[in-house]
Formats: structure tokens, sequence, C-alpha cells
């Protein structure tokens, strides 16, 4: 089955637009940054001009701009740079003294997102108690991981048949999230309770558990076989070590018109990051290298396929079988999973 959906949709379903404005020190200061563009947003590509605005029209010596503290001309192309908000200070020499003032920048992509469609390939049964929270494959296996308080478990599952290969239930105390295999460990996140965990991927067995640094939250994982990548439920993704499994960087998720929140459940395609969308039927398609969201597709059909009860809930649920080139998705609480390719529209 193939959808169709024009631009504005997808908009609406999976993106949500940028409220910003120019954000100087509450306090009062002597000078302020101004900048070329509307609340100060820009597109990547453009010109950015920067001035200072002279308050009290003090005797200004000169003045030296940076961009997350890296030294800038007061006229520059903004590109090469990763999207989403960023930090402008200026230092101004006056009177023998120094002032610093800082405002924060937005970066747009230059491109709008691509829109995919998807043909259903296979669908094979899906345990429906499942709230499912992360999905991968490796080595032709299928992991699972599920949420709920009480009900959060951790398996490797036969995804022909639906058969449950291996299980481990995951204390009551902890709401389980998403998960990624690298080499032998499957890490797994929990919501809120600030702590990952460790496991061998044969055994099962809890080899290391991990606390979460600027990202206060667990939601979803992903890698590219040397890096972590880490949802937290914003526009967020972050970078983890998976020596240390400390962050070590992010990016943010943006489009040509602002940033998308609710980054959930996470997959490596060939390349890019796919997200689920928190409470939307939609994922989006990211660079890892600078936050773009490249592409959008619109799996809302598929809701209306599966057996429609009291505690069915949204699609959450990627996972791409590189041994046939297909994404599998399904949701919370699905009867069915769906092998699917991916085109574009």
């Amino acid at each position: 089955m193939k959808t169709s959906f024009n631009f504005l949709t997808v908009i609406g379903l999976t993106l949500l637009l940028l409220a910003c404005g120019n954000n100087n020190d509450k306090k009062k200061n002597n000078f302020s940054i101004e900048t070329s563009v509307k609340n100060n947003t820009i597109t990547l590509g453009e010109s950015l001009n920067l001035s200072i605005k002279n308050n009290k029209n003090l005797d200004v010596k000169g003045v030296n701009y940076f961009l997350d503290g890296k030294p800038v001309s007061p006229t520059l192309i903004v590109e090469n740079l990763t999207l989403g908000e960023h930090t402008l200070t200026a230092t101004v020499d006056y009177n023998d003294t120094k002032e610093t003032v800082s405002t924060s920048m937005y970066i747009l992509n230059n491109e709008q997102p691509k829109i995919y469609t998807y043909t259903i390939v296979n669908t094979y049964p899906h345990d429906i108690t499942s709230y499912t929270q992360g999905l991968e494959f490796h080595n032709g296996d299928l992991y699972e991981s599920t949420g709920q308080y009480g009900e959060s478990k951790l398996r490797k599952v036969n995804y022909k048949t639906g058969e449950v290969l291996k299980n481990i239930n995951l204390s009551n105390q902890y709401f389980g999230e998403g998960l990624t295999v690298l080499i032998n460990n499957i890490y797994l996140l929990t919501w809120k309770e600030n702590t990952g965990f460790v496991y061998d991927i044969e055994t099962f067995e809890k080899t290391g558990t991990f606390k979460y640094g600027q990202s206060k939250e667990g939601w979803g994982l992903c890698n590219d076989d040397t890096t972590l990548f880490k949802s937290d439920g914003t526009e967020n993704i972050w970078f983890l070590d998976p020596k240390t499994l400390t962050e070590t960087g992010r990016v943010q998720a943006y489009h040509n018109r602002g940033k998308v929140v609710g980054l959930n459940e996470l997959e490596w395609v060939n390349g890019k990051i796919y997200a689920n969308r928190y409470q939307l039927n939609g994922v989006a398609i990211i660079n890892p290298n600078t936050g773009a969201v490249e592409g959008v597709i619109d799996f809302s059909p598929l809701h209306k396929l599966v057996t429609q009860h009291q505690g069915l809930d949204v699609l959450n649920g990627i996972a791409y079988n590189p041994e046939t080139n297909t994404l599998f998705v399904t949701g919370k609480r699905w009867d069915k999973l769906f092998e699917v390719r991916i085109t574009e529209q």
C-alpha cells in the first residue's frame, strides 16, 4: 500500500515551527547585539551582518564577535555549521573597560524536507501487549524493548512468527525506552530514572549501568558502529561514547522553518537517523552531521491496519534490516509488524 499526501500536511503532522526572538541578557547592559536578520533567524548560505547597539552613546574603541565561542567577523556567510540554536557573543571595549553581551541565533536548513512514501512488503505477527519502545536488527535477529512501569522488558524475537526467543523483565521501578546493539552489547534506556543498562547480547546478563548527562530523560537509541545516538524527547540528538557512555556533543533537528521536537525511537539507516515523533505516526529522516531534517514519512495509514482495541497507541518502533534493505515498523500494542520499502514521492 502506498500513501499520498502534500507537504503542508507533513509539516502539520511532523514539524514544529520555530518560535524565537532576540534573547539578549535580561539585565540592563550598556550594549546589545543587533543582527541583519529577523528574530535572529537565518538560513544556511545567507549573509549575516552584526552590529552593536550603543544604548548610552558610550565611546566604543572596539568590538570582537564570537559564535559559540569562536571569533567571527561582523559580516559573514552562515555555512558549514550545524542547525539550531547558537550563541552570539560580543565583547565591547570602551572607557578603559570591557562588557560582554550575548544573544541566541537560530540557523535553519536551506532546503525543505523531501517527502517519502512506502510500500508494504510483508506483514508479520506482533505481541499486542507490547508497549514497543525500541526495535533493532542485529545479525538477522530482532531485538525489542518495551515500556510502562511493571511491564517493561527486553526481548529477542523471531520476527516472522512473533515467537519470543529470549526475555527479561525490568524491575517495576523502571520504564523501559529505546535500545541499540553494538558489537556484543545491548544498550537500553529508561525514561525518567536517569539510568541506562548494558546487557550481554548472548546471555542477556546485565553487565553495566550508566547515567545521563545534559539529556535528562531517555527516549531512543541507535548507533553507526562507533557512536551511540540518544534522543530525549526534545529536538536534541546526543552523541555518546560507547566506551565511557558519556555525552560528547549533540545536533538539533531543524528543517527550513524551525525545529522538530518530540524525537523518540531512533534507527540508523544508511548514514541517516530515522526518528519517530512522539504521539505522531510520522518519521523524520535526519542528517546526523548537521541536524537537518531531510525527509519525512507518514505512516499513519498503518494505524488502521492493526486490530483496533482500547489500549492501542501510536506508531513506535523502527528497525532496518540490511539483509533485505527494508524497514520494519510497528507500534505500541500493535498486533502487526510491517515490513516496508521506502521510496521518494
